[in-house]
């Protein structure tokens, strides 16, 4: 199935090819609390996400370890992906900036990021 998305302003823009979502995952840690985003329970390597945003606009905020990399749009502020610590190199999806996708009515499961 095709995904699309955006920020809030739709200045990211991205997209990949995943199965149709039928469950999110949470994360505890601080950054992710305060967010309080649903993401994508799988992740999505780096060739099969396209992604559309000017390097001046998508800003990105790492923190404790500075293992996982949080991105941003620094125009609206909303959070579109990030690299997550248990898997640096590939990217979660906030299931809110999809297309056609309701993350409110989405089951979901918790990630012990406080613990790391």
């Amino acid at each position: 199935m095709h995904h699309s998305g955006r920020c809030h302003c739709g200045k990211i823009r991205f997209q990949f090819d995943a199965d149709p979502i039928e469950s999110g995952l949470r994360c505890n840690c601080s950054l992710c609390v305060r967010k309080g985003a649903t993401m994508t329970a799988f992740t999505v390597a780096p060739d099969a996400l396209q992604i559309d945003a000017a390097p001046d606009v998508l800003g990105t905020y790492r923190f404790g370890t500075e293992t996982a990399t949080h991105y941003f749009c620094q125009r609206c502020g909303i959070y579109p992906f990030h690299h997550p610590a248990s898997a640096p190199t590939h990217y979660r999806i906030n299931i809110g900036c999809l297309d056609g996708v309701d993350a409110a009515a989405l089951p979901f499961s918790v990630y012990d990021g406080a613990s790391l």
